[in-house]
């Protein structure tokens, strides 16, 4: 007999069909997700669990599934999750980490040219038929992004990634991190600084830290009113990183240029949230991972993981590795 499992949206079809084939899939049918109701009930009698990020898995959650023995998260972060509650359970945690970070780099490197350049608002003046006079040397004038300073608040795999992009637009770099990499700094050329003298000497500010406790809320009013009139702000780590009311005053008041966000404090961002009514900021719906080779590549690696699990290995991506000390892997 499979194993049973919960898949908490549809991922795409090159893990899918793996899954399909050595579990008996209980799959979620619509795109938005399922209520926190909803995974308990779904889950209260399986042996496996796929979740996504927006996917609630707190000690409520994993205690009522008293056969769950392995949680395969879609996704690089899992702050999502109680490890704790899930270590003491035995229950084991992966994720989808390395396969999005060249991915993501692109994408953050696109927020910055589009925020910097103007493009959305651009695009805009063009279908909204504002495009009155072929050319004029005052015409939706943006900064340059070549020969600028950017500073890169976590250096982690995407900081890294997008350091080396800056690289190629002789770009001045500025790091941050809890932990200061020498090694890098001479591989990139690339300096580290306190958080304040980043944020006061940069003209891009990108954020790649994940969330925790001590990065929530890590940019605010004070460190906004730190950076440069004519700097801009690029978010595609976590959205409570960067506390969303003291943004929205900083863009309205000219504390700071501009802004491109890919994460929100709120998922999907409220329609009546005031960033909406912006022109210096740069929205997008949390696709900085989105294409079609690294969705489709996240979702072999969560295959992969569960099929470790079901043969009793450990599986490649492991988070909670105290867990070994609780239960060894497998459904038996």
């Amino acid at each position: 007999m499979k194993p049973s499992l919960f898949m908490t949206r549809e991922i795409p079809k090159r893990g899918l069909d793996i899954i399909r084939e050595n579990f008996d899939v209980d799959l979620w049918p619509d795109e938005a997700p399922p209520s926190k109701e909803e995974i308990i009930r779904r889950i209260k009698d399986k042996q496996a669990l796929v979740s996504l990020l927006t996917d609630p898995i707190d000690e409520e959650v994993i205690n009522s599934a008293p056969n769950l023995r392995i949680i395969a998260q879609y996704a690089v972060g899992f702050d999502n999750i109680d490890l704790k509650a899930a270590t003491k359970r035995g229950i084991y945690v992966t994720n989808t980490p390395e396969v999005l970070t060249e991915t993501t780099a692109d994408f953050a490197f696109a927020l910055m040219l589009a925020v910097a350049r103007r493009v959305v608002e651009a695009d805009k003046y063009v279908r909204n038929g504002k495009w009155k006079v072929a050319w004029h040397p005052l015409m939706m004038l943006g900064e340059d992004v070549h020969g600028r300073t950017l500073g890169i608040v976590g250096l982690g795999r995407i900081g890294c990634a997008v350091a080396r992009r800056a690289k190629g637009f002789d770009m001045k770099i500025l790091y941050y991190d809890v932990i200061r990499r020498e090694d890098l700094e001479r591989e990139l050329g690339i300096k580290y600084v306190d958080l304040e003298t980043l944020l006061r000497e940069s003209d891009f500010v990108t954020i790649h830290t994940p969330l925790t406790p001590e990065t929530y809320h890590l940019i605010g009013e004070k460190q906004l009113r730190m950076m440069k009139k004519t700097a801009f702000l690029i978010n595609t780590s976590r959205g409570k990183v960067v506390d969303q009311k003291a943004l929205y005053k900083a863009l309205k008041e000219g504390w700071i240029a501009g802004a491109a966000l890919d994460v929100f404090e709120q998922e999907p961002i409220s329609m009546d949230d005031p960033l909406l009514e912006l022109e210096n900021v740069v929205l997008a719906p949390h696709i900085a991972s989105a294409t079609h080779e690294t969705r489709s590549k996240m979702a072999e690696i969560v295959a992969e993981n569960l099929l470790a699990f079901k043969r009793g290995e450990i599986p490649p991506t492991l988070v909670n590795k105290d867990v070994l000390n609780v239960r060894k892997p497998g459904f038996s």
